[in-house]
């Protein structure tokens, strides 16, 4: 680094002659988080890719970030991907392994490079987690125009590729000149760490304004802790909410990824411990509750239990805690039926708790379950014992439909998916933690996994987005490592999702991280193979297979290797065609200290060992024309399950 000037350009103190891109990672590495008294950097590492669009700039601050500095507490470690959307998924893996807490930056090239993150940064604005987005750009100062990889556009000349990542985005800024940067890093910084605003936020650097040299302000460099707010409610609010709840005979809680986000586990268990309220949860509030909690009623909505949605239809008051109430847990609007149902919602964000024309109640989640367990203390409410007894008895039927999904009768057969399930369920503990993202496994695991910790359920459906989880497990694997053992981190992958995005083995491979790969083959895309008979588009396009005389897709399986694939590029491969075979090697797989992938070619589901089916309706729209009575058929049961619809305002 220059030494330090003796002026500086806004007037006062010293300055340091630095790029805008070495000032940009040195500020990082000097950002931090605090909440409840616990501080951590706010941005813990930077992914990378370089091109020539980042390569001088940011690629050159991160060498002096990582070799020089003031000991170890400003360095910036840099991480090596192979592709520039899994990049931002392992962000956001280590992100919500974090509790949001601590993130991570991702910087890439221009062109290619930049728009290869827009996937990446939707999921993570979709699902509320913070990742910071460096794309180089076009130069800001245009020697040449147009220079390699940029986008022409007659009628505006300032707009690049990077203008994709508006939309995805919670903050976006161009950084045109180097001392822009400092306002716009300190918004940035600002966003990542609201629990309200968080999301992708990029800061795109034109090439030659990242590698300009500037004075810059030694507060710039200060270190800063940003404070992780816990709004507590209004008190009109709570007070409606309060009432809502006294007179509510048949109340459901509906528990989002707020709870987790906001740490509220403990909170919500004393909650329900007070007033016998059972629990549903969507998704990525799976896990707000064990498994084993007499309140824990399992997933709502299109994925969930029956017991859940057979609670929500009956429900006379749904209390949203940190929810979006997408329609996969409402049903497509047809799952709460009652018609005196009404809706108490509890988020951080006023946006969604006036979602289903709500009472809300903006707060953090932990703050305000609080609020509401006080307020109800000694008010004597607590639901009807007849309805406590309910609930619990069809959890235990539920439980059972469970078993008998999980049951392996023949240990030599070869297992069905969710017999797969069943034997990592026998095998694991409240230490392990299960990431999956697409395909039929949400489905399984929503309506039939026994969650035993606050994180171990790590499903991505927000987004839904194949290729997730390897990366993902990745950035969990980097958030969840506890002193000399790294916790047991399963990445759960059908073969259309492996082969969507493979790349990142090979960064476990050179990190000796201990990712548990297990490689479900089922010949193609199983969910949408299920959905498309349903919506009578007939497995159209699903499988992976030759094509037959007529040009359809109907012939023998491709005769692709996915285990060796996988070994290819580093992996120790376990290969299991029975029950037992997979018992054992699961078992090995969790007991390895490196990288290990356990494949296995699933059998299609029989009455016996295959899933409950879906409990609850999810509007996919059918052909309303067609000639093929698949199509036809369709059709008629659409029309009947929409006409069960209800808008709530």
């Amino acid at each position: 680094m220059s030494p330090k000037s003796p002026a500086s350009p806004h007037g006062h103190g010293s300055t340091r002659r630095l790029t805008t891109a070495q000032a940009l990672v040195a500020f990082l590495a000097r950002q931090y988080t605090e909440r409840d008294g616990r501080r951590q950097r706010l941005i813990s590492a930077t992914w990378g890719i370089f091109g020539h669009g980042n390569v001088a700039g940011i690629g050159q601050a991160l060498v002096e970030a990582g070799r020089t500095g003031n000991g170890t507490a400003h360095r910036m470690p840099y991480l090596q991907g192979r592709n520039e959307q899994a990049m931002v998924h392992a962000a956001v893996g280590y992100a919500r392994q974090s509790g949001r807490l601590s993130a991570q930056a991702v910087t890439t090239s221009i062109g290619p490079g930049a728009t290869n993150l827009v996937t990446g940064a939707a999921l993570a604005t979709i699902n509320r987690l913070p990742v910071l987005l460096l794309p180089g750009d076009t130069f800001a100062t245009r020697p040449a125009d147009p220079v390699l990889q940029q986008l022409e556009v007659p009628y505006a000349g300032d707009v690049s590729v990077n203008d994709c990542l508006r939309p995805v985005s919670r903050y976006f800024d161009r950084i045109t000149r180097p001392e822009a940067l400092i306002p716009a890093a300190l918004q940035a910084m600002r966003v990542l760490a609201d629990p309200a605003e968080t999301g992708a936020v990029t800061l795109a650097l034109p090439q030659d304004v990242q590698a300009e040299a500037y004075d810059w302000p030694e507060e710039f460099f200060a270190e800063r802790d940003w404070h992780i707010r816990r709004p507590a409610p209004d008190t009109h609010e709570l007070d409606a909410a309060v009432r809502a709840i006294r007179s509510a005979r048949r109340p459901l809680i509906v528990a989002g990824g707020g709870v987790r986000h906001s740490a509220a586990e403990e909170t919500l268990a004393a909650f329900t411990a007070a007033t016998r309220i059972p629990v549903a949860s969507t998704q990525a509030g799976k896990g707000a509750l064990r498994h084993d909690h007499p309140a824990d009623v399992g997933g709502i909505g299109h994925t969930g239990t029956a017991t859940a949605d057979d609670l929500a239809r009956t429900a006379d008051l749904v209390i949203g805690v940190g929810t979006r109430f997408s329609d996969f847990t409402t049903a497509s609007g047809t799952l709460f039926s009652n018609p005196a149902v009404r809706f108490l919602h509890l988020n951080i964000t006023a946006f969604d708790a006036h979602k289903l024309a709500a009472l809300p109640l903006v707060a953090d989640a932990r703050a305000g379950l609080e609020a509401l367990t006080a307020a109800l203390a000694g008010r004597g409410y607590r639901v009807d014992p007849a309805y406590e007894t309910e609930y619990t008895g069809a959890k235990e039927v539920w439980e059972e439909r469970v078993e008998a999904s999980f049951a392996t009768p023949d240990p030599t057969a070869r297992p069905t998916q969710t017999q797969v399930l069943g034997l990592l369920d026998d095998l694991v503990t409240e230490e392990d933690i299960l990431i999956n993202a697409a395909g039929s496994l949400p489905g399984d695991l929503h309506k039939l996994w026994r969650t035993r910790s606050r994180d171990q359920y790590h499903v991505e459906y927000g987004y839904s987005c194949m290729g997730y989880e390897i990366p993902a497990a990745i950035g969990v694997l980097l958030a969840a490592g506890t002193g000399q053992r790294t916790r047991p981190v399963w990445a759960m992958v059908g073969d259309g999702t492996y082969l969507m995005n493979p790349t990142e083995i090979v960064t476990a491979v050179q990190e000796n991280l201990p990712l548990k790969l297990v490689i479900l083959q089922n010949h193609g895309y199983a969910s949408i193979g299920g959905l498309s008979d349903a919506v009578g588009a007939e497995r159209f396009g699903t499988a992976y297979r030759h094509r037959d005389a007529d040009g359809g897709f109907t012939g023998p399986p491709l005769p692709v290797d996915l285990a060796a694939n996988a070994a290819s590029l580093g992996l120790r491969v376990l290969r299991a065609t029975t029950v037992d075979d997979l018992r054992k090697a699961l078992s090995e797989a969790r007991d390895a200290e490196g990288p290990t992938c356990v494949y296995v070619e699933t059998e299609t589901p029989d009455t016996v060992s295959g899933p409950p089916p879906a409990q609850a309706w999810w509007d996919v729209p059918v052909a309303e024309t067609a000639s093929r009575p698949a199509a036809v058929r369709a059709r008629e049961e659409y029309d009947r399950q929409v006409a069960a619809r209800r808008r709530h305002l």
